[in-house]
C-alpha cells in the first residue's frame, strides 16, 4: 500500500511539474493525443513530441481538430464523472467490491487452458510491401499507399519519420518531405491476400482471417502430427509465405488468440515470438505489458484506466479489480480481469454464416452530388460482386456517411424482398442518399445484412396469410365471395405521407458491433433519439369491401367471414385507439405534430398504433423504411393489415368455439336434471 501511495504521489508531483512547465512555456500539443501520435511497429525511435507538435500545428483550426477537441472534452467529462463516483465509495464499499473481484478472479482462473497452440500471422506493411514488390524501385525509400488526403499504410522507412496509417497525406509529407505516394489498388492486395490464405489453409483448414493481411491459426494438431515445436511451425509458415508471394510476415505464438496477437507485434518486421504454454511464463509476460497493447483497449479506454484508476499495465488490472467491479458492468470488468490473467479465446469458433458485407471509401471533402452518386454506383457494384461471390442476398441496406465535420451518419432500409444486384442496391442507396442532400462528405459506405440464411431475416412463415391470400385464397366459400377486381381499391386507395408531407427527418446513429475498436469509446455509439410520427391515410379506403356481395341470383350476401372483415375495417375507422394500427389523415397528423413527444405514441389494452419511430422504424416489428420509400411502406402496411385481419378471424372462431362448448355444457346440465 505504501508503495502505491508513493507511486501516486510521484505521479501527482510529475503532473504538477508538467503544469508548471506549461505555465512557463505553453505546449498545447502535448495534450493533443490522436491516433497519429500512437506508436506502431517500426516507430519505436520516433521523436514523439516532434510528431505531436507537427500534427497539432497542421490540424489546428480544421474540422478534424474541432472534432478531436469535442471528443477530448467528452472523454474528460467521462473521466471526471468516474472520479467523482470513485470518491463517493466508502472503505466498506471498496472492501465489498474487492471481495467480488477476488471471487471473479478465482472463477476466471479455472478457465486457463494451456492445451491449445495459437499462431497469429501478420503481414508486414502489407499494402506498401505489395506495391514495392510490383515496383522494386521503391525499395529502401519512404513510401505510403494513399494520397494527400489519407494514407492506408506506410512502409518501415516512412515510419521512422512518424508516418503511419490513417494519417492525412499532407501531415505525412510535412513529417517526411521525401515521402512517395502510391495510389491504392485493392485488386492487387486481394490477389496477394488469397495467395497467403492458401498457405494458411495447409496448417489450419479452419483458420480465422481477421483482415486481408492477418489471420489466426490453431496449430495444435500440426505440431503433434509433424512432431514440430510451435516455433518451428511458425518459421516454416513464414518461409512458405515468402516463397509463394515474395512478401514477409511476422508471427506470434501463444496459448490463446489474445496472447498470440500481442506476440506477433514484438519482433516485427519479419520476425516471430513464442510464448510458452506455461502459466508462470504467461503471468510474467502479461504483468509488465502496457494495456494499450491489448486489442480492444484504445485511446479512450487507456486514458480512463490510467487517469481514473492509475492502471498502466495488465497486472495493475488485478490490483485494482475492486474498483473495476465497482464502476463497470460485469462483462466489462470480466474483460479487464481476464486481460490481467492473460486469458483469451482458445476454442476454434464454429463456422458461422456472415451477418453482413460492406464496402466504404474515403475521399477529399466535397459537396459535388454527381461524384457522390458515381462513388455510390462503384460501391454498389463492388458490394454486388461480393454478394454474388458468397451466394448471398440481403434485405437491410445501410448507407454510411461521414461529413466534413467528421459526423458519422447511418441510414438503413429493410425491404420486403432480398436483393444482391448492383441495380437494386444502387436504386435504394440513391434514395437514402437523396434524403441527406445537400451535404459535404469525406466518406461513403454501403452494407447489406439480414441475409436469406439468417434467422432474423428468414422468409415469412408460409402459413402466415398476406392481405391478398387472406381475402382471396381462403376456403372455397371465400374464393367464391371475393374477386380480384375488388383488390384494386385496397392497393390503389392507400395513401401514405411522402417525404414532403412528413418533413422527412431521421435520427443520426451508427450501428456497429465490436470490431476491435476501443472498448469504452462511446463516440462510436451515439444514442438513437426516439420521436414518432404515424402513417396518414385518405378517408374512404377499401370502400368496395363494405358493399355486400351478390349470390348467383343477384341477392346480396353477408357471410360471417364477410362480417368479420367489415367489423375489422369498421374498427379501424371508428376506434383508432383500440387497434394495432390506425388510418389518420394528414390534418390529424399535423395536429398531433404539435403535441409533446410523450403524447405522440398512444396505446390501449388492445394494442399499439403502427408508428414510424424517428419517421423511420416500424414500431410494431422494427423494420426500417424511410418516408421516401412510399411503395415499400404501402406493402408493409398491407402486411400488418393482413395480420390484423387474420387475428380478427381467429378471435371470431374462438368466440364461436366458446359458445359451442358453453351450449354443450348447458345441454349436459339440462339432461342431468
Amino acid at each position: 500500500m505504501e508503495k502505491e501511495k508513493e507511486k501516486e504521489k510521484s505521479e501527482k508531483s510529475s503532473c504538477s511539474g508538467d503544469i508548471e512547465d506549461h505555465t512557463e512555456t505553453p505546449r498545447p500539443w502535448q495534450s493533443f493525443h490522436t491516433v497519429y501520435t500512437n506508436a506502431k511497429a517500426g516507430m519505436d525511435g520516433v521523436n514523439k513530441e516532434k510528431v505531436q507538435r507537427i500534427v497539432y500545428d497542421m490540424s489546428k483550426g480544421s474540422k478534424y481538430f474541432e472534432n478531436e477537441e469535442r471528443k477530448e472534452a467528452f472523454m474528460r467529462q467521462k473521466i471526471d464523472n468516474m472520479c467523482a463516483h470513485c470518491a463517493k465509495l466508502t472503505p466498506a464499499d471498496i472492501s465489498q467490491y474487492q471481495k467480488v473481484a477476488d471471487r471473479r478472479i478465482l472463477e476466471l482462473e479455472t478457465k486457463h487452458d494451456m492445451s491449445r497452440i495459437w499462431l497469429h500471422v501478420d503481414m508486414d506493411a502489407f499494402y506498401a510491401a505489395v506495391e514495392t514488390l510490383s515496383n522494386p524501385s521503391l525499395k529502401g525509400k519512404p513510401m505510403a499507399v494513399g494520397g494527400m488526403s489519407m494514407i492506408s499504410t506506410a512502409n518501415y522507412e516512412a515510419r521512422r519519420f512518424g508516418v503511419r496509417a490513417a494519417m492525412p497525406g499532407f501531415i505525412a509529407r510535412k513529417l517526411c518531405p521525401e515521402l512517395i505516394f502510391v495510389p491504392v489498388d485493392f485488386k492487387k492486395y486481394t490477389y496477394y491476400s488469397d495467395l497467403t490464405r492458401k498457405v494458411f489453409q495447409k496448417y489450419d483448414p479452419n483458420f480465422m482471417a481477421a483482415s486481408l493481411d492477418e489471420a489466426y491459426l490453431d496449430i495444435t494438431d500440426v505440431c503433434k502430427e509433424r512432431s514440430m515445436t510451435s516455433g518451428e511451425v511458425a518459421k516454416e509458415l513464414r518461409t512458405t509465405v515468402f516463397e509463394e508471394t515474395g512478401l514477409t510476415c511476422s508471427a506470434g505464438v501463444g496459448s490463446n488468440r489474445l496472447l498470440a496477437k500481442v506476440c506477433s507485434d514484438i519482433n516485427k518486421p519479419n520476425g516471430q515470438f513464442v510464448l510458452p504454454n506455461d502459466r508462470m511464463a504467461v503471468m510474467t509476460f502479461i504483468s509488465s505489458l502496457p494495456i494499450r497493447k491489448i486489442g480492444g483497449i484504445g485511446k479512450v479506454t487507456e486514458h480512463i484506466l490510467r487517469d481514473v484508476f492509475g492502471i498502466n499495465t495488465c497486472e495493475d488490472m488485478l490490483q485494482k479489480g475492486g474498483l473495476l467491479c465497482a464502476l463497470f458492468s460485469r462483462s466489462t470488468a470480466d474483460f479487464f480481469l481476464s486481460v490481467g490473467l492473460g486469458l483469451g479465446q482458445t476454442e476454434t469458433p464454429q463456422v458461422r454464416s456472415r451477418k453482413s458485407i460492406s464496402n466504404e471509401r474515403s475521399f477529399s471533402s466535397t459537396e459535388d452530388e454527381a461524384s457522390f452518386y458515381q462513388k455510390l454506383a462503384d460501391l454498389a457494384e463492388m458490394l454486388s460482386v461480393d454478394m454474388r461471390k458468397e451466394g448471398l442476398s440481403g434485405r437491410t441496406l445501410t448507407l454510411k456517411l461521414k461529413t466534413t465535420t467528421f459526423e458519422v451518419r447511418t441510414r438503413a432500409v429493410t425491404l420486403q424482398k432480398y436483393i444482391c444486384s448492383s441495380v437494386d442496391i444502387l436504386k435504394y442507396a440513391s434514395k437514402l442518399l437523396k434524403a441527406e442532400l445537400p451535404v459535404s462528405l469525406r466518406l461513403i459506405g454501403l452494407r447489406l445484412s439480414q441475409f436469406y440464411a439468417d434467422k432474423a431475416a428468414a422468409p415469412a412463415d408460409p402459413t402466415q396469410k398476406t392481405l391478398t391470400n387472406f381475402l382471396i385464397s381462403g376456403d372455397a366459400s371465400r374464393e367464391s365471395m371475393v374477386d380480384s377486381s375488388s383488390m384494386g381499391s385496397i392497393v390503389n386507395d392507400h395513401h401514405f405521407m411522402n417525404d414532403t408531407e412528413t418533413g422527412f427527418s431521421m435520427g443520426s446513429h451508427e450501428a456497429c458491433g465490436y470490431d476491435g475498436r476501443d472498448l469504452l469509446d462511446s463516440s462510436h455509439f451515439p444514442d438513437l433519439e426516439d420521436s414518432n410520427c404515424a402513417i396518414g391515410n385518405n378517408d374512404g379506403e377499401m370502400q368496395k369491401f363494405h358493399e355486400p356481395l351478390n349470390d348467383e341470383n343477384g341477392n346480396k350476401v353477408n357471410t360471417p367471414e364477410r362480417k368479420s372483415y367489415q367489423n375489422a375495417v369498421s374498427e379501424l375507422k371508428t376506434d383508432s385507439s383500440s387497434v394495432p394500427f390506425a388510418f389518420r389523415s394528414l390534418d390529424e397528423e399535423n395536429k398531433r405534430a404539435n403535441l409533446p413527444d410523450d403524447d405522440t405514441v398512444s396505446s390501449s389494452n388492445h394494442g399499439e398504433l403502427l408508428l414510424w419511430v424517428n419517421d423511420y422504424k416500424c414500431s410494431l416489428c422494427g423494420i426500417e423504411l424511410p418516408p421516401c420509400f412510399v411503395e415499400e411502406r404501402q406493402e408493409h402496411f398491407d402486411f400488418h393489415l393482413a395480420e390484423r385481419l387474420q387475428k380478427e378471424e381467429s378471435r371470431c372462431d374462438t368466440r364461436m368455439l366458446r359458445h359451442r362448448i358453453a351450449f354443450f355444457i348447458f345441454s349436459l346440465h339440462i339432461t342431468n336434471i
